[in-house]
């Protein structure tokens, strides 16, 4: 996928390793600022949108969203055209305790603040799918504190819809609930209905390329002494065809600081990545610094993930680049949001903020037009042109 050229402005809180955002740019918007409090995280934004002339003016910003005061962004009200974000999930999650409001990390009402004081023309807020599926548990939550906020602030909710990201060319599971509210006069463009999907990307396709590279550079490996040159094949084309008795992975998990290192999920995940011929128990660190190929690649469970092999799964672009050590990295992109679902839902956005922008230019154009019409005309001149003649025959010299 493509970006186009950008058309429209967004500002994004809690950005972690930039997943909303690279989908959002793609979709066409000028990202102003990135709003982020994990130190790695916002490495990893600085790493990959400073001085890259695609993202120009796009400041990353490292500060505790309830402490961040909205002035910093040197925005007027109603001129910014998108506010994004993915909130904290915990507060909602199924493998959390689900306390929602009640819990000290829901940000849904710092980004209603948010909302109410930049009075962006769009706004669209990625949670986990338990906020709306049920039990019902946080269904006064929504109606009665974000839903109403949002009304009481002027805007109209387009949908609030679980996608799946299998659905737009990621090979996983991630259910997402997301939430897009605009100003009306943009709201009436919108599609109001979850984006067209798009084609089923598995798992074998998504990392045969890299999972053969790391195989044959094991084989090509000096410090293995030729121990991998006849059987990196073999274990490639091995672990090819258990992917493809599969189709998509089910959804990477992050993990939180708590706890110890990097896997791929509870036990059930783990499962369900060996039955796809991948080792769930851990993350392999990256060909450049190989360190165990019977840990890493050649293990009778199968060969464990890389961190890019994981940002794969979750949608990025190769050449995004992730900041930190190996868990540290992983755990960015284990919480983000997959891009190309941002940039389904993004187009959506644009093409209804598009529309919208036309009917008011036109608009403009239209009252310019009636008020040049309407306007008086200039006064008659016809008693200064000219009137020597009549002066003559009065006699007036």
């Amino acid at each position: 996928m493509t970006s186009i050229e950008p058309q429209f402005t967004s500002v994004e809180i809690c950005a972690g390793a930039g997943g909303q955002a690279v989908g959002l740019h793609r979709a066409g918007f000028k990202h102003l600022a990135l709003i982020e409090i994990d130190p790695n995280a916002c490495q990893t934004l600085k790493d990959n949108v400073e001085g890259n002339p695609k993202w120009d003016g796009c400041k990353v910003i490292e500060a505790d969203l309830t402490k961040f005061d909205p002035r910093r962004l040197k925005l007027k009200p109603g001129v910014l055209d998108l506010l994004a974000g993915g909130v904290p999930c915990p507060p909602f999650s199924a493998a959390g305790k689900q306390l929602g409001h009640e819990d000290e990390r829901d940000l849904f009402p710092t980004m209603l603040d948010l909302i109410g004081f930049l009075q962006p023309k769009a706004v669209m807020i990625e949670n986990v799918r338990a906020l709306l599926e049920p039990p019902e548990k946080f269904r006064k939550y929504r109606e009665d504190v974000i839903e109403r906020r949002l009304k009481e602030a002027g805007y109209t909710i387009c949908y609030w819809k679980v996608l799946e990201a299998r659905d737009y060319g990621v090979p996983q599971l991630r259910p997402r609930a997301i939430l897009v509210a605009m100003k009306p006069e943009y709201a009436k463009h919108f599609a109001w209905t979850e984006p067209e999907h798009t084609k089923l990307l598995t798992v074998a396709k998504a990392l045969a390329k890299s999972m053969r590279e790391r195989y044959q550079a094991s084989g090509q490996d000096p410090r293995w002494k030729g121990l991998y040159t006849a059987r990196w094949e073999t274990a490639y084309k091995k672990w090819l065809k258990a992917a493809k008795t599969g189709t998509v992975a089910p959804t990477l998990v992050g993990g939180s600081k708590k706890h110890g290192g990097a896997d791929l999920g509870p036990s059930r995940a783990k499962e369900a990545w060996r039955k796809l011929g991948v080792c769930g128990l851990g993350v392999a660190n990256d060909p450049s610094d190989l360190q165990d190929p019977e840990r890493d690649l050649y293990a009778e469970r199968g060969p464990k993930l890389t961190v890019l092999q994981a940002a794969t799964i979750q949608g990025f672009p190769e050449d995004w680049k992730f900041s930190g050590r190996k868990t540290a990295a992983y755990r960015q992109v284990g919480n983000a949001f997959p891009p190309p679902v941002a940039e389904a839902v993004g187009k959506q956005i644009v093409a209804a903020l598009a529309a919208g922008k036309r009917e008011k230019d036109a608009q403009i154009e239209k009252d310019s037009a009636l008020f040049e019409v309407s306007a008086p005309s200039a006064p008659a001149r016809t008693h200064l042109v000219n009137r020597g003649g009549d002066r003559e025959r009065a006699g007036v010299r």
